[in-house]
C-alpha cells in the first residue's frame, strides 16, 4: 500500500473536502482511505497503487480544483487504525 499526499488548491469549506472526497472515491474504487483539509489545501490517500497525477486531474479540475503536486511514500497498514487521528 501506498499514502499518496496531493497538493490541492481551490477548497475553501468542508463541503469542498467533501466533493473531493467522494469524487476521488467514485472515481477511484480500489482506494482504502481519502482525507482532504481545505485548510493545509491537501488530500491523503491510501490505496494499493500510486494514481497518477494526470488521472486526479482529469476528475477534479472540471470541478474547479486544481491538482498542483503529489508525493508518494510506503504505507505501513499496521499503523491503518491510527491514520487520519491528531498525534
Amino acid at each position: 500500500m501506498v499514502k499518496m499526499l496531493v497538493s490541492i488548491e481551490g477548497m475553501s469549506c468542508s463541503m469542498c473536502e467533501a466533493r473531493v472526497n467522494e469524487t476521488i472515491r467514485s472515481e477511484f474504487p480500489e482506494i482504502s482511505k481519502v482525507k482532504s483539509s481545505y485548510r493545509k489545501n491537501t488530500t491523503v490517500i491510501v490505496t494499493d497503487q500510486e494514481i497518477p497525477m494526470e488521472e486526479l486531474r482529469a476528475v477534479l479540475d472540471p470541478l474547479g480544483y486544481i491538482v498542483t503536486a503529489t508525493t508518494v511514500e510506503p504505507f505501513d497498514k499496521k499503523n491503518f487504525l491510527l491514520f487520519g487521528r491528531n498525534k
